[in-house]
């Protein structure tokens, strides 16, 4: 088959294959183009999933006759001042968005320049241009886009419902209008009310202010602000504690340049900061934005410019985990879920919606006749009944005859007042209760300590009397032996000792006296999820993590007051304390007016 030059209108149609995926794509592209041209107001109606009908209405620049005429011609831009691709200031460079979506869709194009005494129109149906005409406008422009895709109807039966389709237009405005507070966005269409985000105040109470509305009061109330830089690189934004949490990454918002972008780069940095804050399965909420010089990144390197390279990778990963980590130690108390409506949620009884409670309705309500008609029921407390009150004797006894000392209620973690299941200490504050889980307090605590010996001279060991041998399959066997060096750098020296047998010679100091056998078998258990691509740093971590658990305070273990309070005293001198070395809350707090609350004082 000789080779021939394809006409215009089908390269149009392949170009628009690469830009245009879905109607998403189109929304982005066409709000960038407005962002380009300096609007401070957007407005945005679909109809049909997007695939129906278009519209972009903004007030920016406008475009002239001329400029009108070139837009939609195939490589033609304003956003390049020069023929250097490394310099990319803007969202849209590539000049292709509209002759592509012209070439698959009716496209229609309304402008008015500062400088024109009224505004200009033209219309592109299936890449076939119509003359430029004189139209209405009072300023900006209003791009119309209508049966995307009719005249390419193989990719209509690639689209989804209107629904999910009108999901992800929503989800690219959204964050559109996160990479700018200082535009206002309007979202319509689709059959539900109008969403409008108001155009917030410069700097970060702004920035907050615009995430909040888009993520929620949930995320307003918990974020942290975030804030590093170095060599021309800066990142910030706002990071939720980790008392707020998603089961999956699509909660974390990166922006590039103000462009956003799904960089695995950074998704890696941000889950490497939360490692010691978060369970394997959940995932945190954050806006991050990384600033840098546009010659230091390229962002040409998806069509959809979605994915973006940077010149120096480590130094952006190294900036991110620094100021997560900064943000989250800085705010260590915060971290922790102690307060908020779930917590009262869980304290509130099940009232019946209409009335009070009615004893009735009680488990300890009698259910013979002859019970109900007595009187001695009707005028107090049953036998039954008051056997709900007896609860056992406390656990650690730790009654004070004074009550608790002063200088350690005004303590953040307050005084401790009992134990309670030989698993949870109950502190009391100047404002109210904490009730702390001992276990993973505790395990925060050998956890840090760890972390802290090998940073200054390496884990303190102790040499075993007798080597413990501990028996186990081949397979895990080998397992433990090919990282007994990254073992033994926290202090636990194995070695072989025959096929199915390690022998324990040293095990770490801080551990104290610790069951050997169930320690190696959790750390078989973590190493099985390794892979070569996980970082030396994270491996130790797991490894610290898994010794600290195994060398902490076990729950069921009485207590005596002067070692609870020794406890929430090492929390309180703790980083990140406000979450075990596995994500779990080591404590939560009850403030003395919830508690009013909760009993109709208030």
């Amino acid at each position: 088959m000789p080779v021939r030059q394809l006409p215009e209108t089908i390269v149009n149609r392949i170009a628009a294959g690469e830009v245009v995926e879905r109607p998403a794509s189109a929304v982005k592209e066409l709000v960038e183009n407005a962002i380009d041209a300096g609007a401070s107001r957007i407005e945005i109606f679909t109809d049909g999933g997007g695939r129906r009908r278009i519209t972009i209405t903004d007030d920016g620049a406008g475009m002239t006759r001329g400029d009108l005429a070139l837009a939609v011609e195939r490589h033609a831009t304003s956003k390049l001042d020069d023929e250097d691709l490394l310099r990319i200031r803007t969202l849209g460079f590539r000049g292709e968005a509209l002759p592509s979506i012209g070439a698959v869709a009716r496209l229609g194009i309304t402008t008015r320049h500062a400088n024109e005494p009224h505004a200009w129109a033209m219309s592109v149906d299936a890449g076939a241009k119509s003359a430029i005409a004189p139209a209405a406008l009072t300023h900006g422009t209003r791009v119309e886009v209508a049966d995307l895709f009719y005249a390419t109807p193989a990719r209509l039966k690639f689209l989804k419902t209107d629904r999910t389709e009108g999901e992800a237009i929503r989800e690219v405005v959204r964050r559109l209008a996160m990479a700018r507070p200082d535009i206002a966005f309007t979202l319509a269409g689709e059959e539900r009310s109008p969403v409008t985000w108001a155009a917030a105040l410069p700097g970060a109470p702004g920035q907050l202010t615009r995430l909040g509305d888009i993520l929620g009061t949930d995320f307003r109330a918990s974020a942290i602000e975030v804030r590093s830089g170095r060599d021309g690189v800066s990142v910030e934004g706002f990071a939720a504690a980790p008392s707020l949490t998603r089961a999956n990454a699509l909660g974390q918002y990166l922006f590039v340049n103000g462009r956003p972008v799904r960089d695995k780069l950074i998704l890696g940095a941000v889950r490497a900061a939360y490692a010691d804050y978060l369970p394997r399965d959940r995932h945190p909420v954050v806006a991050l934005f990384v600033t840098l010089d546009s010659q230091e990144v390229d962002a040409n390197v998806h069509p959809a410019k979605t994915e973006v390279r940077f010149r120096n990778a480590g130094l952006v990963r190294a900036l991110i985990i620094h100021a997560l980590k900064e943000g989250l130690a800085r705010e260590g108390r915060r971290t922790a879920a102690n307060g908020g409506g779930a917590v009262l949620s869980s304290f509130r009884p099940n009232i019946p919606p209409r009335g009070g409670w009615d004893w009735r309705n009680s488990p300890s309500y009698p259910t013979t006749a002859a019970a109900e008609t007595r009187d001695d029921f009707v005028q107090g407390f049953a036998e039954v009944a008051q056997s709900g009150f007896d609860v056992g004797a406390p656990s650690a006894d730790v009654r004070f005859e004074q009550g608790p000392a002063p200088e350690l209620i005004d303590k953040p973690l307050g005084a401790a007042r009992t134990q309670i299941h030989e698993t949870y200490i109950v502190s009391q504050t100047r404002d109210g209760l904490i009730v702390v889980d001992q276990h993973a307090a505790h395990e925060r605590i050998v956890y840090e300590r760890l972390k802290a010996s090998l940073e200054r001279n390496g884990v303190a060991r102790q040499i075993l009397l007798i080597p413990e041998i501990v028996e186990m399959d081949e397979a895990t066997v080998e397992k433990l032996l090919a990282q007994a060096d990254e073992l033994e750098r926290f202090g636990l020296a194995i070695e072989s000792f025959g096929p199915g047998a390690l022998a324990v010679r040293e095990t770490p100091s801080l551990l104290g006296k610790t069951n050997a056998a169930a320690l190696l078998r959790d750390l078989a258990e973590h190493m099985a999820e390794w892979d070569e691509a996980l970082p030396l740093e994270r491996r130790l971590m797991h490894v610290a993590a898994t010794m600290a658990c195994h060398g902490s305070v076990r729950a069921g273990r009485i207590l005596k007051p002067e070692e609870m309070n020794a406890l929430l005293r090492e929390m309180e001198v703790t980083p990140n304390s406000g979450q075990c070395n596995h994500g779990r809350p080591t404590y939560v707090e009850l403030k003395l007016a919830d508690i009013e609350k909760l009993f109709g004082r208030r």
